[in-house]
């Protein structure tokens, strides 16, 4: 896998994602509860430019473990709100670099970090959301770190949003359910 550094917004994405598919969000069902939802979780969220390949991954109990552990791991990170605790987590993250390369692409530069050859897949989701993670924490600030603002919502997001205004870890989840108790609620009292 190389993670271009400045795409650190989607690599978070992918972190939200993958934090979020805990069953403490979803009300006890883990959306990643077994290898196929791992490996359609890959397919669906890690772009395929970054992970030649990854999408034939055959995902492994061992790797769908890890992968929890590291969705623990996320979670903490982003609940803590401390900057050192953040970029040192953040920086364990990242252990399966096997390189750090300046590659060329339409005569840009850009820097990318790759996975040693074979890494798990754990550790290349790993690198990935490290990457995310440490990005948004250098250029945006860990107060992007944040709750979901519904009421009946345990998720987390980073907010990686040009303005810093996301309030929901899945808007067109989230978001729809507080509007349409909001209009409702306008409804009762007329």
């Amino acid at each position: 896998m190389q993670v271009p550094f400045d795409e650190y917004a989607q690599a978070a994405g992918v972190a939200t994602e993958l934090v979020n598919t805990a069953p403490r969000v979803w009300n006890g069902t883990d959306k990643l509860s077994d290898v196929v939802a791992l490996e359609t979780f890959v397919t669906t969220h890690v772009p395929a430019a970054w992970a030649p390949g990854l999408e034939r991954t055959v995902a492994t109990e061992d790797d769908l473990s890890a992968t929890h552990g590291l969705r623990d791991v996320l979670r903490e990170l982003i609940d803590s709100g401390d900057t050192r605790q953040i970029v040192h987590r953040a920086t364990v993250l990242t252990r399966s670099v096997g390189a750090l390369t300046l590659a060329v692409e339409d005569d840009r530069t850009r820097w990318q970090a790759a996975t040693v050859p074979e890494a798990p897949l754990a550790d290349q989701l790993g690198l990935l959301t490290g990457v995310g993670v440490l990005g948004v924490t250098h250029a945006l600030g860990v107060e992007r770190f944040r709750p979901c603002a519904s009421p009946d919502c345990a998720g987390v997001f980073i907010d990686t949003s040009r303005n810093g205004a996301r309030r929901y870890c899945m808007p067109g989840l989230c978001g729809n359910r507080v509007n349409v108790a909001n209009h409702r609620a306008r409804q009762r009292a007329q």
